[in-house]
């Protein structure tokens, strides 16, 4: 059984005094151009668990959570965030629906990753520290590859960490209820509906 987690170390000097929450939200690869291999029954997947996400994502915008996209790059390395945003929006079918409820705002935070981790050769770590992170909270697809490894990732680097069951989808319900139950039992992480997630504001930290 692994111990629980001790308090997460913050870098000094990199956080504004103003930050009123130690929550953070990570979106997984949810916009997109599905153009990848299974793409049209993932993409159908996701489109189920995209009005649970916008909802959780307007509540963390209302409470002062910071919200982070990290998106696979798809080895496109001439391209940028904006560009796979415009991409997906103008591309047919659910993958522009996706965006459409789950479009990023102007305050809104972005990683592009090469791998299925969010953590694995990106500066997410760097900008959770900046923001004073303790808490990650992981949606998005697919449940049990990017989902998983990045949860996983972020316990290891002593985060604590909260994946809503009804905020992750993979290519059956049956992988869907494998990876909630690997996340549960043996990474310890909770899996809550995201409604019952507490997203208080907190105090006002003062200069």
């Amino acid at each position: 059984m692994s111990p629980s987690p001790r308090p997460r170390p913050q870098r000094a000097g990199l956080t504004e005094h103003d930050r009123t929450n130690d929550t953070a939200l990570v979106i997984l690869d949810m916009i997109s151009c599905w153009s990848f291999p299974d793409a049209q029954t993932l993409v159908r997947a996701a489109l189920g668990v995209t009005p649970a996400i916008a909802r959780l994502k307007r509540r963390c915008v209302s409470a002062g959570v910071p919200v982070i996209y990290a998106n696979d790059n798809s080895g496109q390395w001439r391209s940028d965030f904006k560009f796979l945003v415009r991409s997906s929006l103008e591309s047919a079918g659910p993958g522009a629906e996706i965006t459409r409820q789950l479009e990023p705002g102007p305050d809104d935070f972005f990683v592009l990753k090469p791998k299925h981790s969010a953590f694995f050769a990106t500066p997410l770590e760097i900008l959770l520290d900046h923001l004073r992170t303790k808490r990650l909270v992981v949606a998005g697809v697919a449940a049990d590859q990017c989902v998983l490894n990045t949860a996983a990732d972020a316990r290891m680097r002593d985060f604590e960490v909260v994946v809503p069951a009804d905020c992750i989808a993979a290519l059956s319900p049956a992988r869907s209820r494998r990876a909630v139950d690997q996340l549960r039992d043996a990474l310890e992480i909770r899996t809550p509906p995201a409604s019952a997630l507490r997203l208080a504001r907190a105090p006002r930290a003062r200069a």
